[in-house]
């Protein structure tokens, strides 16, 4: 076989397995560790692959980072049961953070006037719960982006690193199990969120499950609760149960129509 032809194999296989082992290799086309080194780099160099420590994956596909104003657009009824399931976590008295994702905005909406204080970096979450006089609100101070509609920077960071709240709810970019990942800006303010609060509970819908963006904020030691919308298979079941996480699904929506 050419080694063309094998390169061609070898992407095919992480297409359909994600990843590949030199060993793996060796065994599927019988030719030596030094082959199928020698094939791996090609294919870095083509960057048709990363490698990583005895093997390869494949490229992630670019993140596009749309604005907040798009992403409420597109709000899915997924995504607002998944809010609505968070708010009913909240206890009358409770000091919560509620980060500026547009599925934990989901949980503010259904917060229904609820006696809480709210710590949030989010504009549009704040201006939603103004509305309610039982909702106390510490809107975070720093610098302010326009487009996402959330306030980020050092100041943030430095003021959230003193508070101790209750449970904070955190939205992702995107959830392996090796971990969470958003936005650099974004990331760095979610992680201390999530160190800042005694229960920490993560809101993703089904797409978010095994994609990554650009960086890496936490990984699942901070995690009690993943919210989600659509019970994930056995791997992650076994992978949540090693790392006691719950798991919360909402109730399907039942079609009033008779």
């Amino acid at each position: 076989m050419f080694q063309e032809e094998r390169m061609q194999l070898i992407i095919e296989h992480l297409r359909k397995h994600h990843r590949i082992s030199a060993e793996e290799i060796v065994s599927l086309f019988d030719v030596s560790r030094d082959t199928a080194r020698r094939d791996l780099i090609k294919l870095e160099e083509q960057e048709a692959i990363i490698r990583t420590r005895g093997g390869a994956i494949l490229p992630y596909p670019p993140q596009e980072f749309k604005s907040y104003q798009d992403r409420l657009k597109y709000v899915s009824e997924e995504k607002r049961a998944i809010g609505k399931l968070a708010a009913a976590l909240v206890r009358s008295g409770e000091t919560i953070i509620l980060d500026s994702s547009t599925t934990v905005q989901s949980c503010a909406e259904n917060l229904n006037g609820k006696s809480c204080t709210v710590i949030t970096n989010s504009i549009h979450s704040a201006d939603l719960l103004s509305n309610h006089n039982a909702v106390q609100i510490r809107l975070l101070g720093g610098r302010l982006d326009k487009e996402q509609r959330y306030v980020y920077g050092a100041p943030v960071i430095e003021t959230l690193s003193h508070y101790y709240v209750d449970k904070a709810f955190i939205g992702i970019g995107g959830l392996t199990m090796d971990g969470f990942s958003a936005s650099e800006e974004e990331g760095k303010i979610k992680h201390q969120m999530m160190k800042s609060a005694k229960k920490v509970i993560i809101l993703a819908d089904h797409s978010k499950m095994g994609k990554r963006y650009g960086y890496r904020f936490a990984d699942w030691s901070l995690v009690d609760v993943l919210i989600t919308d659509q019970c994930p298979d056995q791997d992650w079941l076994d992978f949540l149960n090693e790392q006691k996480v719950e798991i919360l699904i909402p109730e399907p929506t039942q079609d009033k129509e008779l």
